[in-house]
C-alpha cells in the first residue's frame, strides 16, 4: 500500500514537470558569431565621405529600406554594415555622383527586446550587443517572486517572416527584436 501510495506521487510529479509552462518548446538554437543582420526599426549612421549632403542617420523601414538624399532608396533590411555600404556605393557610382565613392554604415540604435511575464517591470528595453536572457530579465527589474528563474521563452522572427517561439536557458543570447516571456511557477 505504501509502495502504491509512492509510485503513485512520483507518477503526479513527473506529469506536473512535463507540464511545466514552456516545457515542450524546442531549445533556442545556439547562437554563433556572425556580422549583424540589420532589420526594421534599426538606425544607422551612414557616412559619406567628401560629401556631407549624403551623411546623416536614417531609420530602417518597415520594408528594410533607407532612403538617402541624393540616391533613393536602399536595400538595408537582412544586409550586414558592410553589404550596405557596398549597395550605397553602387548606387553612388550608378547615378554618376563619385567616380570612386567611399561609404562606412554603422548600427547607432538596434531594435529593442521585449519583456514580459513574471518580471517587475516588463516591457520594451533597448539592444546591446552581447544581451543575454538573464540581461533582458535584469533591465526589467529581475524576476518577480512567482517567477520561473531557470529558462524563459524567446520568441524570435525566423527568416521566412513568422515568428517562432524558444525555451531559451539564461545565458542564451537575445537578438534585436526577441519578445523574452518569464513564465509562472504553478506552485
Amino acid at each position: 500500500m505504501l509502495m502504491r501510495r509512492l509510485f503513485s506521487l512520483m507518477l503526479l510529479g513527473l506529469v506536473a514537470a512535463c507540464a511545466s509552462p514552456g516545457g515542450n518548446l524546442p531549445p533556442l538554437p545556439d547562437a554563433t558569431l556572425q556580422s549583424y543582420r540589420v532589420g526594421p526599426e534599426d538606425q544607422l549612421r551612414v557616412t559619406v565621405f567628401n560629401d556631407t549632403r549624403l551623411t546623416g542617420d536614417f531609420r530602417v523601414s518597415d520594408a528594410g529600406t533607407i532612403a538617402l538624399p541624393l540616391i533613393g532608396t536602399v536595400r538595408a533590411g537582412g544586409l550586414t554594415t558592410t553589404e550596405i555600404e557596398r549597395a550605397v556605393e553602387k548606387e553612388m557610382r550608378d547615378k554618376n555622383l563619385f567616380r570612386d565613392p567611399s561609404a562606412a554604415v554603422q548600427v547607432i540604435a538596434y531594435r529593442p527586446v521585449f519583456v514580459l511575464g513574471m518580471v517587475e517591470k516588463g516591457g520594451q528595453f533597448p539592444y546591446q550587443p552581447g544581451m543575454t536572457t538573464l540581461t533582458a530579465v535584469a533591465v526589467a527589474g529581475g524576476f518577480n517572486y512567482r517567477a520561473i528563474k531557470d529558462y524563459v521563452s524567446v520568441t524570435r522572427i525566423n527568416p521566412e517572416g513568422r515568428p517562432v517561439e524558444y525555451r531559451a536557458e539564461r545565458e542564451s543570447l537575445v537578438q534585436p527584436g526577441d519578445v523574452v516571456t518569464v513564465f509562472e511557477r504553478r506552485f
